[in-house]
């Protein structure tokens, strides 16, 4: 069944277990791959691309992203054929990322505007090593700016939420089947719903919610802006269909 996959979903998947097990086998390299935002001590520019391929210790992280490309990315890439869907990953990818920072940078100026100077620049100057130790302030100000700050952001999930509004999109009638509940339920209907609920997840912003919600949703947004492009452009949605 692998080797039937298309050479970029096939690739992505690689490159993501490759990584996936670095990171196990040198703990560090998930600090250097992460996606920071650009005022932390920890940002490095690779990391707009590498945070893409970095993943959370839990399997269950990588596992249904994955699975995920693996179901929606692989019916797209024969679509579109492999450049294509590429440039449409990627650009899920940096938009995710970007709408996740640019969400993290409203959240800092406003801790910012409830802290004094001389804390600000506490946290500025030793939170990423507090953070580094696994520890953060105990102080809620002081530990929410901390983490906007200096907790990376990891995974393909912007680029996957992307991929499943393309899915959604290219074949809307097609009917997939439920795990919880158990009842088929056409594409359309699925990426409208799997939306709604990031963005509730989202404006909620519940405490402890360590998952990126504005990055699940900067993916299929920006995703959705390409599509619109290409459609604009080029008439139809249809890629080179004569790639393999």
């Amino acid at each position: 069944m692998f080797n039937n996959l298309g050479p970029a979903v096939k690739n992505i998947i690689i490159i993501n277990v490759l990584v996936y097990l670095a990171c196990f086998a040198v703990p560090q390299l998930r600090d250097m791959l992460s996606g920071y935002f650009y005022q932390s001590p920890n940002f490095r520019p690779w990391q707009l691309v590498t945070h893409m391929f970095t993943h959370a210790p839990s399997i269950s992280h990588i596992f249904f992203n994955m699975y995920g490309l693996f179901i929606f990315g692989s019916a797209l890439e024969r679509y579109w054929g492999s450049k294509r869907f590429l440039i449409y990953y990627f650009v899920c990818g940096f938009g995710a990322f970007f709408l996740h920072e640019a969400i993290n940078y409203v959240e800092i100026q406003n801790l910012i505007s409830q802290l004094s100077p001389l804390a600000v620049q506490e946290v500025f100057e030793e939170g990423a090593g507090i953070i580094r130790e696994g520890k953060n302030y105990t102080d809620p100000g002081y530990g929410a700016l901390n983490a906007a700050l200096n907790v990376g952001v990891v995974g393909a999930s912007g680029c996957v939420f992307g991929v499943l509004l393309a899915f959604g999109m290219m074949f809307p009638n097609t009917e997939l089947m439920l795990l919880f509940p158990p009842i088929p339920l056409k594409a359309k209907w699925f990426v409208m719903i799997y939306g709604a609920i990031e963005l509730m997840l989202a404006l909620q912003n519940s405490p402890g919610d360590n998952v990126a919600h504005y990055a699940h949703l900067g993916g299929m947004i920006f995703g959705f802006i390409l599509l619109k492009i290409w459609k604009k452009r080029d008439g139809s949605l249809y890629g080179n269909n004569n790639f393999y």
